[in-house]
């Protein structure tokens, strides 16, 4: 079922969210389905548990061919439950980003070039990757909502955060809903 994302403003998106407790659930399959039709039915990267209004710290991530990141390298659809990050090294880069609170919007944010993250997968099963570029920067981004962070709060330079429309005149990134 495709469920409503919440929107900057919205005081649900800056909590905590809960560490998932009980995996393999019909009510942590179910959570899963309606995040990935939400995900899907809006072209995006990723979704985060907080942005659907669900206080748990789940997340998934997956791009193949998506029109709001046409120049993005493939990252593997995963379900990423209780995450941790490490940093593999202290180089950061900045990149566009934006995001299904933040319609319309895009803005320049330093990430972690290379990363290790872990969790647990629907079932409870151990995941561990190392990881770079842009799949690294999908991951923090999606996990930074289980922190109730969103990615404007990470923009350094204010002048580099606005409107898709008048940032990139011309271009369809999709994401003017």
């Amino acid at each position: 079922m495709i469920r409503d994302v919440l929107k900057m403003g919205d005081p649900r998106l800056l909590r905590v969210a809960q560490p998932i407790t009980d995996f393999g659930t019909p009510a942590l399959l179910a959570l899963i389905e309606d995040m990935t039709d939400t995900m899907a039915a809006l072209n995006g990267a990723g979704l985060a548990a907080p942005q659907i209004g669900v206080d748990l710290r789940v997340v998934i991530f997956g791009v193949g061919h998506n029109p709001r990141y046409p120049e993005a390298e493939e990252v593997p659809y995963t379900i990423l439950c209780n995450p941790t990050l490490a940093p593999l090294t202290n180089d950061f880069e900045e990149g566009w980003e934006g995001c299904l609170s933040v319609p319309g919007m895009r803005g320049l944010v330093p990430r972690h070039t290379a990363l290790r993250y872990s969790g647990y997968g629907l079932n409870g099963e151990q995941i561990e990757r190392e990881v770079s570029d842009f799949h690294a920067r999908v991951v923090q981004h999606e996990c930074d909502h289980l922190d109730g962070v969103l990615y404007p709060m990470r923009v350094r330079d204010l002048r580099n955060f606005g409107f898709s429309a008048a940032l990139f005149p011309g271009e369809d990134l999709g994401d003017d809903d």
